[in-house]
């Protein structure tokens, strides 16, 4: 009788990188990457700091490793054109409310001190926004409409799990899908 296949042992420095970035996260989501260290962050990941750099070069090589996000956005080509809006809301709820949003925290928190946080904010808004954008109207057009989605998207973000403002976070997500999918799908088809 053949043997079942041995799961591969994990090695010891993907537990160590693993370590150090959600201590980074913890760290730049608390103390913002100016006020965050090497130091603190080796400390939280129970480590020398020399480690931290060996896996990551720098703080801003860490921060980058850390602030990754891939928003999985829908594929809106192959969407219903009528409920655009409807899906992109959803996707931005499920992203804030269902999943670990340590990552956006410290983006949102962080950019509006920070030109290194803000530069990554705008990377992610380039490379994954503005594309799924294009698809739709006039693609001169597309970086504008774009970027009155982020207002909305980002808006959103600040007033529910930052500033934590009673009327918005009394919001049911399926109240905030009735009341955001209709500008977003103007903005995705004008």
């Amino acid at each position: 009788m053949p043997s079942a296949p041995q799961e591969q042992p994990v090695r010891r420095s993907d537990a160590t990188r693993a370590a150090i970035l959600a201590a980074a996260r913890a760290r730049f989501a608390a103390d913002g990457y100016a006020k965050a260290t090497i130091r603190a962050i080796a400390a939280d990941a129970d480590i020398d700091p020399s480690m931290v750099m060996r896996y990551f070069g720098s703080k801003d090589g860490l921060f980058a490793a850390a602030a990754q996000i891939d928003l999985d956005l829908p594929d809106l080509g192959a969407a219903e054109p009528n409920a655009l809006g409807e899906l992109l809301i959803r996707r931005f709820l499920t992203i804030w409310e269902d999943n670990d949003n340590t990552v956006l925290l410290i983006l949102l928190r962080t950019s509006i001190t920070d030109d290194a946080v803000a530069e990554r904010v705008r990377e992610i808004f380039a490379a994954q926004v503005l594309p799924a954008v294009l698809r739709f109207g006039d693609p001169a057009d597309a970086p504008r409409r774009a970027g009155l989605i982020v207002t909305q998207l980002l808006g959103l973000a600040l007033c529910r799990y930052i500033l934590r403002l009673p009327p918005v976070v009394a919001l049911a997500p399926t109240q905030i899908v009735t009341d955001i999918a209709p500008t977003l799908q103007r903005y995705l088809t004008l």
